[in-house]
Order: C-alpha cells, then sequence, then structure tokens
C-alpha cells in the first residue's frame, strides 16, 4: 500500500514523541532484542499507523493512553480493520504496562510459539 508523504510525517514525528509507555517497550523490543524478532514501531499497514508491528508473527502491538478510554470505540474498529486485513492485535493501556511489563513479554512469547517461531540459538547452531 502507498504511503502518502502527510502518514509519512506522521510517523516520523510520533517516533520522535513517543509516550514513556512506548520508549520503554521499544527499548526491549529493538534490535531483535526479544527473541529473534524484528518490530518496527509506528508503522503503516491496512491504511492505519500502528504503534508497533512484528511482520514475522504479523502481530501489532498498540500502547494505549488516558484519551483512548474516550476513543473505545474508535479502537475496537482499527482492531477490527487489522484482524479483517490478517493481522492479530494485543492493545495494553500505558500504565498496566509500566507497572507489569512482562504481562505483554509473555503475550509476545506465547504468539510467537503458537505460530513455530523459536528463538535462534545464542550459538549459532540449533
Amino acid at each position: 500500500m502507498h504511503q502518502s508523504p502527510d502518514k509519512t510525517r506522521r510517523a516520523r514525528r510520533l517516533r520522535s514523541d513517543m509516550s514513556l509507555a512506548e520508549t520503554r517497550f521499544w527499548q526491549m523490543v529493538r534490535d531483535r532484542k526479544l527473541e529473534g524478532l524484528k518490530f518496527r514501531r509506528q508503522a503503516p499497514l491496512a491504511g492505519l499507523t500502528v504503534d508497533f508491528y512484528c511482520a514475522e508473527l504479523k502481530l501489532v502491538i498498540e500502547l494505549d493512553g488516558g484519551v483512548h478510554r474516550l476513543r473505545e470505540a474508535e479502537d475496537a474498529a482499527r482492531d477490527e480493520r487489522l484482524r479483517a486485513a490478517g493481522f492479530d492485535v494485543i492493545r495494553v493501556g500505558n500504565e498496566a504496562f509500566l507497572s507489569n511489563p512482562n504481562t505483554l513479554i509473555a503475550a509476545i512469547r506465547r504468539q510467537a510459539e503458537q505460530m513455530g517461531k523459536r528463538p535462534p540459538h545464542p550459538s549459532g547452531f540449533a
């Protein structure tokens, strides 16, 4: 799908203005730190811009601030649009993630296991 210049600018701005939860999550997953999986941030998918995306798992991670409590119907419609396009979505509130990041990390690991993705062996041999 073609990305318009406006959407590209918006994605760049969002990458530089990440919330604390997004920054912490990015620190945990960038450079394939989590099970060797590659995550992209502020990625364009299905005509939307998602917080984080792992193509290997077809998994979208959305970290939501307080304003999302006022946009539950809109978020549900976004999630449905992404699921209809073949992506799985995990949506977590910023406060929930910051208080216990391991819950989200465990959910991502379960998703990887279900899809048969195993991390590379540290020695480089299987």
